[in-house]
């Protein structure tokens, strides 16, 4: 149990991928608007992690490849290989693109809260400075590889918000009776959709599936080693989510003092039974650290799927490595400065995820169903039933998440 313990890591990455702004705002809102009815959303959204980022792991451990290499590997038509790479790289791009922009506006928001607000007029426009100055940052420690450190302190403080989120669902007393009930009976109150689908595009995230078979493939080199693999991800992944479903419990407490999320002083309220004043800004700074560690995660993710998809080099210092993880932070970068709310970003990006996941997932399966590439360690028949059905259900959603959206406009 110490060696297995003392061996964890990607899960780990995985966990500190999706407990970032996101998360904090959307699990929030669904407190804040539903109580404890959508729990049973994280529950669903761990499952669906769980089953997908174990084939991720064992694709990466079996084959030492990442997802898009796999996938390139295994399309022989050169009508199906145009048409896998457009499916692929619109899923990344367009996803990581909204995940980019609420990053940096999670970490504005945090800024905004301990400084202040800093606005660059434009011409008739006005830009958000902050916007600018944290893409700024991500874009130079990517670029220059200085990133480990600055991303260690970061994950370090969204580990103190985490517990601190935890701690605080435990001061509040909460009835165990309806936390049960939201978390093992679904149930879609009026006006649910969107949260429901950004909560599982908040846990579930697509470029996590890329990731994880990748740094997989570094630490492990036997495949003898799954049984490491799976604890790992079991351990990470259930923690993530306990972290959430604290979020949410601890959001539906604070229901009477706040009647709409604007930003972080909104989102603070829950913590103050623990914090007291000083609640607005420990949440402002776990958002500021959340957006920073994420704003360097989602480019450089990004990256490593579309040169795996294209069949191109994958060192950071490739032209065409650096030009999607600058081309992603600016487009973010963009999207955030221009005067949009940071909670309406950083929900249609966790929105966006969730209906671009059955586009990765059904590549996924396919996959991990190929016999020349993975031999015995294929997908057995129990687990393609669990991918299909989690694919199935996410595409649902998804689905009825557009129809609300086109319903809106």
């Amino acid at each position: 149990m110490l060696r297995r313990l003392r061996n964890i890591g990607p899960g780990l990455l995985i966990t500190a991928a999706f407990i970032g702004p996101g998360t904090v705002t959307i699990c929030s809102i669904a407190g804040y608007r539903f109580g404890y009815a959508l729990l049973w959303a994280i529950v669903f959204s761990v499952i669906t992690t769980l089953v997908l980022q174990e084939m991720s792991a064992r694709l990466g451990l079996v084959t030492q490849r990442g997802l898009s290499e796999a996938i390139r590997s295994q399309v022989r038509s050169t009508l199906l290989s145009i048409l896998s790479i457009i499916l692929v790289l619109g899923a990344i791009l367009i996803g990581n693109t909204a995940y980019e922009a609420g990053n940096i506006s999670g970490a504005v928001m945090g800024m905004d809260t301990m400084v202040g607000t800093l606005e660059i007029p434009v011409g008739s426009f006005t830009l958000n400075g902050w916007s600018l100055v944290i893409g700024g940052v991500a874009m130079f420690l990517l670029v220059s590889g200085n990133y480990r450190f600055i991303e260690k302190v970061m994950a370090g403080l969204v580990v103190v918000m985490s517990v601190l989120f935890l701690f605080t669902a435990v001061l509040i007393k909460p009835g165990f009776g309806e936390i049960l009930r939201g978390a093992f009976v679904p149930s879609f109150p009026d006006g649910s959709i969107l949260t429901i689908v950004g909560l599982i595009g908040t846990t579930v995230v697509p470029y996590n599936l890329f990731l994880h078979a990748s740094s997989v493939a570094k630490k492990w080199k036997d495949k003898e080693a799954i049984g490491e693999v799976r604890f790992d991800l079991i351990i990470a992944i259930v923690l993530g989510g306990i972290i959430s479903m604290a979020i949410i419990i601890t959001s539906a407490a604070a229901m009477d003092y706040v009647r709409e999320i604007r930003n972080a002083s909104d989102l603070a309220v829950q913590l103050e039974p623990l914090l007291g004043k000083w609640s607005t800004y420990c949440l402002a700074g776990g958002l500021f650290a959340a957006g920073i560690t994420s704003s360097m995660t989602a480019p450089l993710a990004a990256a490593f799927a579309t040169a795996g998809i294209l069949g191109k080099s994958s060192d950071i210092k490739s032209p065409l490595f650096r030009g999607v993880m600058v081309t992603m932070i600016i487009i973010g970068m963009v999207f955030s400065s221009i005067g949009f709310s940071p909670i309406s970003i950083i929900q249609f990006a966790q929105v966006a995820n969730g209906i671009l996941l059955p586009v990765i997932g059904i590549f996924l399966v396919w996959v991990m169903n190929r016999a020349e590439l993975l031999g015995d360690s294929r997908n057995t028949a129990v687990q393609n039933v669990l991918g299909f059905l989690v694919i199935l259900v996410a595409i649902v959603l998804g689905l009825k998440s557009i129809g609300t959206v086109a319903g809106l406009l």
